[in-house]
């Protein structure tokens, strides 16, 4: 007698492609999170630390060493410098808005008046310091829009300080207008310190309404960092971590199915 041959069994199906790609996708949006979270941390945590480290290395040779703690201490306190620094600089600040402190600082000003290269870049830089931190001062506060370089593109540029009078009045002349010219700062993507300045006629800048910090990400980034409300970043990303959680917890199941399921054998 012919002996009866059994049904071949089905083969046992390999784990669901789906749960594969869901874990990759789940680990890939952990790393990625961890990335963008850790990233800006990290690199703020150097820059921070690089400029204490240097206004340390400024001052403390200045100041005898038997006035620092670390003279005393087995080990050196980081942000003394900048400690020193800060409190020495409101003071010269505090004794300058006096009679007396004025006057000896128009005492040393005279002096540098008399020396000569060092009168020049002193008084340059003492203008742009006044300039970049008046308290009423509206230079690179303000963002505009130019056409530039032809007609039709448009580049973002901060404005600076109306054109002075000589300027303006060479200007009015050569062009035959009575415009109100103002000076523009055009920086250069990806690093915002370069660039070109020019004069413009005020009715030809279209200023936006967006700070300047995010008109800087603007041009370092080339456009990929929009101004946008902050908190949009962290909304997105904790919709990726509920997607995954969500499709993760979706697979779960058929793998634990196909876990407790007894292998059945082939023949």
């Amino acid at each position: 007698m012919a002996p009866t041959l059994s049904p071949i069994p089905d083969a046992p199906e390999p784990a669901s492609s789906k749960t594969r790609v869901s874990a990759r996708g789940r680990l890939r949006t952990y790393f990625l999170t961890g990335v963008i979270v850790a990233g800006p941390l990290a690199i703020t945590i150097y820059i921070t630390w690089w400029f204490i480290t240097l206004i340390d290395g400024w001052v403390k040779p200045l100041v005898p060493a038997s006035y620092l703690p670390d003279h005393y201490l087995p080990f050196s306190i980081p942000g003394l410098g900048l400690l020193i620094a800060f409190v020495a600089v409101t003071l010269l600040g505090f004794l300058t808005a006096n009679l007396v402190g004025r006057s000896v600082v128009e005492f040393g000003e005279v002096l540098l008046a008399r020396t000569p290269v060092i009168s020049g870049l002193y008084r340059g830089l003492r203008q742009i310091f006044e300039t970049l931190f008046s308290a009423n001062g509206t230079s690179f506060r303000t963002v505009g829009l130019v056409e530039f370089p032809v007609k039709g593109t448009w580049s973002v540029v901060f404005l600076s300080a109306p054109a002075a009078n000589e300027v303006r009045g060479a200007l009015q002349a050569k062009e035959g207008s009575a415009h109100d010219y103002v000076g523009v700062f055009l920086p250069c993507a990806p690093n915002p310190t370069t660039g070109f300045f020019f004069y413009l006629p005020r009715a030809e800048i279209v200023e936006v309404d967006i700070s300047v910090d995010d008109a800087a990400k603007l041009v370092m980034s080339a456009g990929v960092i929009q101004p946008e409300d902050p908190r949009a970043g962290f909304h997105a990303m904790a919709a990726s971590l509920r997607q995954a959680q969500v499709t993760g917890s979706e697979a779960a199941p058929e793998t634990e199915k196909a876990r407790r399921e007894p292998a059945r054998p082939d023949l």
